[in-house]
């Protein structure tokens, strides 16, 4: 493992392309300054919503442009701190966001309030007299959809107050493990030093070398073990927020709530476990050819990603690019080209490991005058292919969705969020699979695909029932400690590994202190399994040659919000209502570990 290199060495052409955005962090300032006090320019509307369609629309233009300008100061804030976490500019950066975000909130709080006291039936005659306000039908039907949940001006304007101060438990985690944590370095079969931080961990645990994978599996759950307590108290707290908000909107459940706000049936949550639970004995069996083609004894959790050969598959960066764009080929010259540019000439992506950069990767949301940066520590390798392709899905949704959609539509709900990113790597896999014949690298590729639906269709679904039972607890009133949440997560692992692996209750249990995002953003875990479902489904029409597959799902990245999420599914041609394509997605899985089956065995 090459050792990380100081944020300050890093190639530009390997950093995400801040002065896009603001020219420098002054000029930032200056537009977090600007934008606070532009916030009497949408005060002034309060109660005058219902004079006339003209003064509708006004406040309404007010508010995109204030909106637009947020999102710009929220992504340059969100990289800046996350590519370097010990910058103490890229920190401040953030808190500036967080608090101007919660200002805008409270600000903005009195619009729906307000248009649920004019009424629904003066808004609809609005819909019918002025064609200007067509644009605004989703938005009412959503509305009054909600209208029972939304609370009164006042009571709007305080709980918009609350998301700076409710935010806090996602930055303090966050800090605490990309900040503050210092891990104790791994080591190789040779007794030689193997430097462990959140940007190695991932590709240390892809190594060939046993004792390395074991010794950085250990050491990374042992810190947070450390921190046990601190980190199931802030976890615990972010728990009480969700319950307090699924109170003060007057839900049944904070299950209820989230999927409710995002117009997503409750039965999809169920119907997912119920559906896991059936085909766990998959899993179990695919944990039997791991532990045989690695010719191990014992299986254990470190070993999950390790390499069951040893050929070696240099990716660089560039070439990924290249096989990402070939893999995609079928979605058109356009579509192509404006992910290309992204990569090699307007810097999208920041893809050098270097010290301090937060763990894991992601893509910013983002206007259509910003681009939709990446995240990421890019080391040279087929999962690394694999991310950029996932993320890349995610950029290009962004990017249409942005260009199609005004501000308060191009934020997709995150029900939809994974399917494009998914569909970016069923589509490079496909490709690969058929083109690059070569026995090992085809076993590279199936190792990259079940590493994804590891992710997807083992762990986030065992997350997501870690979050319904946490969430049950608080709800019922009961309390949650760090040995209790342990044992719950151990537990559920075990169901999950079936006997075929030996479970270090511990360190497997702590895994929920591990995952600093997806737990702290209520019930996002188990979507990313609704996503590669309907990824795989909508790359399937697109690889049999469906006529106008690749426009339906332009179409459908172009949709964004402006539709509820089970219809922008159909217009890419997927019903996501029907439990079948999580079934078939579990055929895909399935047939993936077969052919692994019979590569590795021979």
């Amino acid at each position: 493992m090459p050792t990380p290199l100081p944020r300050s060495k890093v190639k530009k052409n390997q950093t995400w392309n801040a002065e896009s955005v603001f020219a420098s962090p002054k000029a930032f300032d200056a537009e977090v300054k600007s934008l606070v006090e532009s916030l009497v320019e949408v005060k002034k509307y309060q109660g005058h919503l219902g004079g006339n369609i003209d003064t509708f629309l006004a406040a309404m233009d007010v508010i995109e442009k204030i909106s637009k300008r947020a999102a710009k100061v929220q992504v340059y804030a969100t990289m800046s701190s996350a590519v370097d976490t010990g910058d103490q500019q890229g920190a401040a950066n953030n808190g500036k966001a967080m608090s101007a975000m919660a200002q805008i909130g409270a600000a903005t709080s009195f619009v729906d309030p307000e248009l649920l006291s004019i009424g629904e039936a003066k808004l609809r005659q609005w819909l019918k007299d002025d064609p200007r306000m067509k644009l605004y039908e989703h938005y009412f039907n959503d509305l009054f959809r909600k209208q029972t949940h939304v609370r009164s001006a006042e009571v709007e304007e305080v709980l918009g107050m609350l998301r700076d101060p409710f935010g806090s438990v996602r930055t303090t985690v966050n800090m605490l493990a990309n900040a503050d944590f210092q891990f104790k370095p791994a080591h190789n079969s040779k007794g030689k030093k193997v430097e462990l931080t959140q940007s190695t961990h991932h590709a240390i645990l892809h190594m060939s070398d046993r004792k390395a994978r074991q010794t950085a599996w250990e050491n990374y759950n042992d810190k947070y073990l450390e921190h046990k307590n601190t980190l199931a108290s802030n976890l615990t707290s972010s728990i009480k927020q969700n319950v307090f908000n699924m109170k003060a909107r007057k839900f049944n459940s904070s299950l209820e709530a989230t999927l409710f706000n995002g117009d997503v049936p409750v039965e999809m949550f169920h119907n997912l476990l119920g559906i896991f639970k059936k085909r766990l004995p998959l899993w179990h069996k695919y944990w039997r050819i791991r532990r045989k083609a690695l010719g191990v004894k014992t299986l254990h959790p470190y070993d999950v990603w390790a390499p069951l050969t040893d050929k070696k598959h240099k990716v660089p960066f560039e070439r990924a690019v290249d096989w990402i764009s070939d893999g995609l080929a079928p979605m058109g010259d356009e579509y192509v080209s404006i992910m290309r540019k992204g990569c090699l000439q307007e810097r999208w992506v920041d893809w050098s490991p270097n010290t301090g950069k937060r763990q894991g990767a992601f893509s910013t949301r983002v206007p259509n005058d910003t681009y939709p940066f990446i995240l990421m520590s890019y080391t040279d390798d087929v999962g690394s292919m694999s991310t950029l392709a996932h993320e890349l899905g995610h950029s290009m949704h962004a990017h249409f969705a942005s260009r199609a959609q005004p501000m308060f539509y191009y934020l997709y709900p995150s029900i939809i969020a994974e399917t494009a990113s998914n569909f970016h790597q069923a589509m490079v896999r496909g490709h690969l699979l058929n083109t690059k014949t070569d026995k090992y690298f085809q076993i590279a590729l199936l190792e990259e695909a079940m590493d994804n639906f590891h992710r997807y269709f083992f762990i986030m679904p065992t997350l997501a029932r870690f979050e319904l039972e946490t969430h049950q607890r608080v709800e019922k009133g009961g309390a949650l400690t760090a040995d209790s949440m342990i044992e719950l997560m151990a537990d559920l692992f075990s169901e999950g590994y079936g006997g075929e692996m030996n479970l270090d209750r511990e360190r497997v249990g702590i895994t929920w202190g591990t995952f600093t995002t997806h737990l702290y953003i209520d019930y996002y875990s188990f979507q990313y399994a609704i996503g590669i479902s309907a990824a795989n489904a909508i790359a399937k029409r697109i690889l049999n040659g469906v006529p106008n597959a690749a426009q339906d799902h332009i179409n459908f990245l172009k949709a964004g919000s402006s539709k509820p999420p089970m219809e922008v599914y159909k217009l890419a041609g997927v019903d996501m209502t029907s439990t079948q394509p999580i079934e078939d997605a579990f055929d895909v899985l399935e047939d993936y570990v077969d052919r692994l089956e019979v590569l590795t065995g021979k």
